[in-house]
């Protein structure tokens, strides 16, 4: 059993540690790579849902003023990701396999916050709708499946 009293090879939905979750959560201001370069901000963590924000900052505004449709997409990857980690035993990893994303309005300002919600998730794969809103409209909506891998020994 984790701490969290989840069994230490539970996998799934029904399965939360909050305690990596919490990890996630702590981690702002920490996150590297492309993360890190957009700024994301990890707000809040609860059972098969994650909520993630990006501040538009003036280096990712193109010379059209709007930021490209690859920064949305990099946050829909993160948190198509991310949403998954409480839920594997410690060890495993997400890769993602492939997600669809319809852009749908620009952005330019303001913050995007994408809510990642897992949808189905089996000891192999799983897959995550990802709904990305920037000052109360929806700009993006993406699905995507990732594999499911346990420690590589």
């Amino acid at each position: 059993m984790s701490d969290d009293g989840v069994p230490d090879d539970g996998i799934g939905i029904d399965h939360f540690r909050r305690s990596t979750a919490d990890r996630f959560l702590d981690s702002d201001g920490k996150l590297d790579g492309i993360a890190g370069y957009l700024g994301l901000t990890h707000v809040s963590f609860e059972p098969g849902v994650f909520v993630c924000d990006m501040p538009i900052a003036d280096h990712l505004v193109t010379m059209i003023g709007n930021i490209h449709g690859g920064c949305i997409s990099a946050l829909i990857d993160h948190c198509l990701g991310v949403v998954l980690y409480p839920h594997m035993p410690r060890g495993y990893w997400a890769a993602t396999t492939e997600f669809k994303v319809n852009l749908l309005a620009p952005v330019s300002t303001g913050v995007c916050r994408a809510t990642a919600t897992i949808m189905n998730m089996t000891r192999r794969t799983a897959v995550v709708r990802i709904d990305v809103e920037n000052e109360g409209r929806l700009v993006a909506a993406a699905q995507g499946t990732c594999t499911v891998q346990p420690p590589r020994r």
